[in-house]
């Protein structure tokens, strides 16, 4: 090697060589006083490219030695903060552009594994969640934490005697996650409503992902508003204002040449659910009929039984887990108002009607985002039941928990 490619020339705050080779410079530290006058130091050597600065993150595990108290690493918990610098500018300067080791790891397992277990690849065929996300993630801080956030229960899930330590990567990313969305929503037009419509459906996959919460029944709640309920009224309102300028291009909805009719193996099992519905139907007529919520029960119970039909022909093509989450949860984005109102206010006929919804659920433990949610759910339907109304729940809660 050439001297001169590996000699220090001693420019201020940092020599040009540690710059280009993304080094910490020791000269930095010991011959940079702060007595130097401004104007006898040269100015730093330009670049047309940005470099990377290796630095411990807040991840990263340190064992110290006593004897001369330096650090050792942890194999295990690496995580090494990768800052972008220019070198046109300050060596000592802060970028924004920064990403740790460990958050590189959860970056490729999102891209490697993670995605995966969100969208039936059959049916990407624009590669939305593989492809396209990951690189808008590079340009909206809201997607990148997401994604991240997600990746890290992912692992947690992968991994459970490691999980609390993933769950706190998540959290931080889903703190910033929040706030990057927060920050743009009033800015919503054409140009970034994509990318704000999949950060709120990441928010509601890593709300899934975190499993049930005490008192948290998705869609009403011990205390105040649900806070899964909150979470779909936002992804409702972007979906109101911009819904035809989401679902065009990458995002254009694709239809799924497997999803047929129903297979005559599932065929008796649905009509056993869909005589169920009825049942409930009638008696909800017979107690309710001429008020005036009878027409809101009337019509979710009739939807609900679409909703049976066209949940099975997903079964029938081995589509279950994910699969399912739009059309399930589409049943709860098309209900009115009044009857989400209903079920925030614990009314006794809208619960066992949720509760029938919920068997659906069931259908969606094959997803690691949806354990124990059907379970969760239908048990916080019927403590917040009198006892009266547990017979007509008793189907949805044998078929549950069976």
């Amino acid at each position: 090697m050439d001297i001169n490619e590996s000699t220090c020339d001693e420019r201020k705050p940092a020599c040009s060589k540690c710059i280009h080779h993304a080094i910490d410079c020791d000269f930095l530290s010991t011959g940079a006083t702060p007595s130097a006058s401004p104007s006898s130091a040269p100015s730093p050597p330009k670049a047309s490219k940005a470099q990377f600065q290796f630095k411990p993150s807040k991840y990263q595990s340190k064992k110290c030695k006593p004897k001369d108290e330096t650090c050792e690493t942890s194999s295990q918990t690496v995580s090494t903060e990768v800052q972008s610098k220019d070198s046109s500018s300050s060596a000592l300067s802060q970028s924004q552009d920064m990403i740790s080791f460990a958050d590189l790891r959860l970056f490729h397992h999102f891209v490697t594994e993670t995605y995966r277990t969100l969208v039936d690849e059959a049916t990407d065929r624009n590669q939305v969640w593989r492809t396209h996300l990951p690189q808008w993630g590079f340009s909206t801080p809201s997607i990148f934490h997401l994604m991240l956030a997600l990746a890290a229960l992912h692992l947690g899930y992968l991994h459970p005697e490691k999980r609390d330590r993933y769950v706190l990567q998540a959290d931080d990313h889903f703190t910033f996650g929040i706030r990057s969305v927060s920050a743009i929503l009033s800015s919503l037009d054409s140009g970034n409503c994509q990318s704000i419509y999949m950060s709120t459906v990441l928010i509601c996959f890593v709300y899934f992902a975190h499993g049930p919460k005490p008192g948290e029944y998705l869609v009403f709640s011990e205390t105040g508003k649900a806070e899964w309920l909150v979470l779909m009224r936002g992804v409702r309102s972007i979906l109101f204002s911009s819904h035809d300028k989401i679902f065009t291009g990458v995002l254009e909805i694709q239809t799924d040449p497997d999803i047929q009719g129903v297979s005559p193996l599932l065929q008796d099992e649905l009509e056993q659910h869909q005589s169920r519905i009825k049942a409930l139907q009638r008696f909800i007529e017979t107690q309710a009929g001429g008020s005036s919520t009878s027409q809101i029960y009337t019509d979710a119970l009739e939807n609900l039984f679409e909703m049976f039909e066209e949940a099975y022909r997903y079964l029938s093509a081995g589509k279950d887990g994910v699969n399912l989450m739009a059309p399930l949860f589409g049943w709860i984005y098309r209900r009115p108002d009044e009857f989400i109102c209903l079920l925030e206010e614990k009314e006794p006929f809208a619960l066992v009607i949720l509760a029938y919804w919920c068997i659906l659920l069931r259908f969606m433990r094959s997803s690691w985002l949806m354990i124990a949610w059907d379970r969760h759910v239908i048990t916080g339907i019927r403590q917040s039941l009198g006892t009266e109304f547990h017979q007509w729940i008793e189907w949805p809660v044998c078929v549950i928990c069976d």
